[in-house]
Formats: structure tokens, sequence, C-alpha cells
């Protein structure tokens, strides 16, 4: 069992963070010394801006190109209908196991813990996902379905992203899960640290440390600026969890040689490894940010003449029905 609850602590700072973001296109520009006239922003309200102010910290003022900025800004090509990109890209409505339980692949569940983010990330393929429909509470309903299945032996924590739960809430959720026998890993992904890295937290390193089961955090970072100094340094507050990253690629923000390999190489230096470089999801709003096939692998080419293997994150794509992530030949 995990031992007695948290109790709140002056490391909760990020809670703060998490409530104090940019919500208004105007807001944001401001502080980045930019303008409408440098910019074109869709007028949809289906997907709003939300940017936590130690992210914006790292955007460069006055470009409205900056790779940071890309990310989060609504652009009006997100106005624009094309053909194959849609609502449901992965086809998860069809994984759906339990109420906030994905099923994909064997052996392993995904569990949708929350419908919130710290950052609206523009080319989310679950922009638009039904988290109404998926809330699971306090109770966990979801779990269920993974205690009676003993081919379960891993629980991945998704949303939204788990790290927006309190730490009592978490902790709740991790006792629920190593309570099942069959289950021995716990695997996390989380945009969290990297947008607000005072969530890695003593208390957070304190609730993995505890829990019987084999603990993965999985990190989503695309470009080299969103690692600073502050990141790297909170990061090591995590102490053993094992850190991967996932990097989606995307034009206009590090579809360069030069991009992806100074990233892997912060990454490593944080002690994150570079694990997945995922082809864009189809999702609709998005097609501004695909990359073509061929681009991708001139790209992954290009990284793996340049770095060491181990620096060289798998380049893949996510299909529906397959049975893992699809690597895409080089």
């Amino acid at each position: 069992m995990i031992p007695a609850k948290t109790q709140p602590t002056n490391d909760e700072a990020w809670r703060d963070e998490l409530r104090d973001v940019i919500t208004d296109v105007d807001d944001l520009l401001t502080v980045l010394a930019l303008t409408r006239d440098d910019v074109e922003l869709t007028s949809s309200r289906e997907f709003p801006l939300r940017v936590p102010r130690s992210f914006v910290g790292r955007m460069r003022r006055g470009d409205p190109q900056d790779p940071l900025l890309r990310q989060v800004l609504p652009l009006r090509a997100e106005d624009d209908e094309t053909p194959d990109f849609v609502l449901d890209p992965l086809e998860e409505a069809d994984a759906i196991a339990a109420r906030g339980v994905l099923q994909k692949y064997q052996g392993r569940v995904l569990i949708i813990a929350t419908g919130a983010c710290a950052v609206h990330c523009r080319y989310c393929f679950r922009r638009h996902f039904p988290y109404d429909a998926h809330r699971q509470g306090s109770r966990f309903p979801g779990i269920d379905v993974i205690a009676d299945d003993p081919s379960i032996s891993e629980v991945i924590l998704s949303g939204g992203d788990p790290l927006v739960l309190t730490d009592a809430h978490l902790e709740r959720l991790i006792e629920r899960i190593q309570a099942i026998p069959h289950v021995k890993r716990l695997r996390l992904h989380t945009r969290v640290p990297v947008v607000i890295p005072s969530r890695a937290t003593e208390t957070l390193a304190r609730i993995f440390d505890a829990t019987r089961l084999s603990v993965v955090v999985v990190l989503h970072t695309n470009h080299s600026n969103e690692i600073d100094a502050n990141v790297a340094q909170r990061l090591k507050i995590l102490g053993t969890v094992p850190l991967f990253n996932q990097s989606v690629l995307l034009r206009g923000i590090n579809d360069d040689a030069k991009a992806l390999i100074d990233l892997s190489e912060t990454l490593f230096e944080a002690r994150i490894i570079p694990y997945y470089l995922h082809l864009p999801d189809r999702v609709a709003g998005a097609a501004h940010f695909d990359v073509p096939v061929e681009r991708a692998i001139a790209l992954h080419r290009e990284i793996s003449a340049a770095l060491p293997g181990y620096l060289v994150p798998r380049l893949v794509r996510e299909t529906p029905g397959a049975d893992g992530k699809s690597p895409v030949s080089i």
C-alpha cells in the first residue's frame, strides 16, 4: 500500500501557475510585443487558447514565427476544411472499453484521467474528444474493466493531462491501480512538467517512489527551446523515474534537421531519452502542421547520420486498428 496520504506542502506552487494561464489572444500578443497585424487568427472559439505564463516566458518577443508560439496560437488556417483531416483521426471511439478507458493494444489500457490540460496544443489529436462522456470522478469506475482482465499488465494515464490532477487525486488513482495484482507498470503521458516545471515536486516523486508499480513518465516536447535550465533542474527532482520523450513532427516548428538534432541533444542533457517522433495525426483543424511522409523520411535520415543511435527517436505514425505504433520506413 501507498503510505499515509500526502499533505499540502509549499511545493504546490504549480497549482497557482495552472490557474494563472493566458486565455486571451490579445493578452498573449501584448506580452510578446506582437499585434493582430502580425498574425492571421481564427475567429472560432471551439478550441480556445490556453498557455501557462512560464511557457510564454520561453518564447521570443516580437517573433510571430517563434516555434513555441506557433504550437499554441489559434491561427486562421485551423478553419480550413481539408480532406482526410477528421474529428477522430485515430478512431478512438472504436477502442472504448469502458467509460474513460481505451484499449488499442494488447496488454495495455489507457485511462482518460482528466479532460483538462495545462496547455492547448493546436495539433492535439484529441481536441475534439468527448471528454464530458468519459469523466472518471473520484470513484474511477473504469478501473473495474482492468481488474477483470488479467492480460493487462500496463496502465497508461493520459487525458487531457494526468498531472493537472492534484496529488491527492493522483495518489488515490494509483492506489486503485496498484491494488490490481496483474498490473505491473504505470505510464504517464504528460506535458505539464515541461510547460509548468514547478509540477515536478518532491511530493510527486514520493508518490511515484511509494507505489509497487514500475513508473515511466513520457514527456511531450517538440523543440529544444522548451527545455531551459529550470525545466532540466526541476525534472531531476523525479529521481530515478525513467523519462522518455515523444515529439510530433510539425511544419514550421521542427521540420528541420538542425531543430531535431538540437532537440535530441537538449533532451539527453536533461536525462530524457528521445523515444518517438510522430507524424502528425490528421485531426480536423491541424492540416497546416502536416509534413509529407517523404520529407519526414529525409529528415530522419539526416538526424540518423548526425547522431548516435540512442539519440535518434523512432519515426512512427499511429494507424487505427494496428497492433502498435507503425514505423515509417527509412
